[in-house]
């Protein structure tokens, strides 16, 4: 339970609840009951503030709970019975209103909703609107993953913002924000031989989404020659579940690994990708190698003793 520290904008918190629920304004006021031109004017912030008999019925039907404490730190008593995300205000009696969500309402949901269309109207709170601010954020533009254009070379007239009308992309959009604030990377020492290094990135349940796999090699034995016990790491491999990819969770692994390097005093690490995965390395401060070793191939279809060789 989230004590709030001061009156809160009741409307901003309506619209941030909306925004979880994904409910448009006539949607939550056919559930509630309460006049949609009722709701429009509590979110917008005119006349004066709103009875709490009326805000506790548009909380209840957007899921969410009001939990009330005198003023003094009386233990609260809860106003509904309703799971899920809460509401707080401080109409001006002397009482604290607590936010008792289940997921906290965070400051960018309660921000205010500076954006506003060509007309000057805000946009729905539960359609998630965003700014666009790199060309694959716009959904219009299908072809940006496959073409790198500078801004000027747009085939189309960008939009400002952008939001999604799909429900099931918005829930999707918001289950994989929701998966980036949660995910934590560690190092897994267990049942691994010295020089190896196991580093993962997972859920607050222990779900496995990210993984990646280095191992500590000696100059000096590769190059069979002395050069000051020069230590190298090279990457074995970094996997991230498809789900999950294009959140920073592979990048987050590769910076935990140059962590550890430093913990260990090793200073280079090496590895080998083809396709995405040298795009990839290269986001993550690896660098193209003129000289690299040469990939090969076995394919034991293929008569026996037969390999395939093909450039790195």
């Amino acid at each position: 339970m989230t004590e709030a520290s001061g009156p809160i904008d009741v409307g901003r918190a309506l619209r941030a609840l909306r925004r979880r629920a994904d409910l448009s304004q006539r949607e939550l006021a056919e559930r509630s009951g309460v006049p949609k031109s009722t709701l429009a004017r509590i979110e917008s912030g005119r006349g004066a503030e709103p009875r709490f008999a009326t805000v506790e019925r548009l909380v209840r039907a957007a899921g969410g709970e009001v939990a009330i404490a005198v003023s003094g730190g009386t233990r609260p008593r809860e106003a509904s019975g309703v799971p899920g995300d809460g509401l707080g205000s401080d109409f001006g009696r002397g009482s604290d209103f607590e936010l008792s969500p289940d997921d906290e309402l965070r400051d960018d949901e309660l921000r205010d909703d500076e954006l506003r269309d060509d007309a000057g109207r805000r946009y729905p709170s539960h359609l998630d609107v965003r700014k666009v601010r790199r060309l694959t954020d716009w959904p219009g533009a299908w072809w940006a993953h496959w073409y790198t254009l500078p801004p000027e070379r747009w085939p189309l007239r960008v939009p400002e913002v952008t939001y999604d009308l799909d429900r099931r992309r918005r829930d999707e959009r918001r289950w994989r924000e929701r998966i980036r604030r949660q995910v934590r990377v560690r190092r897994d020492t267990a049942g691994l031989p010295d020089g190896s290094l196991r580093l993962l990135a997972e859920l607050p349940d222990g779900a496995l989404i990210g993984e990646l796999r280095a191992h500590e090699r000696s100059v000096d034995l590769f190059l069979g020659e002395d050069l000051g016990d020069e230590r190298e790491i090279v990457v074995d491999g970094v996997l991230v579940a498809p789900e999950v990819r294009l959140l920073g969770i592979g990048r987050r692994l590769v910076a935990l690994l140059a962590d550890e390097m430093a913990r260990a005093g090793i200073r280079t690490a090496r590895a080998t990708a083809e396709f995405g995965g040298v795009s990839f390395l290269m986001a993550c401060g690896f660098a193209l190698e003129a000289s690299r070793p040469t990939a090969l191939r076995l394919d034991r279809r293929q008569r026996p003793g037969w390999a395939t060789e093909r450039p790195g």
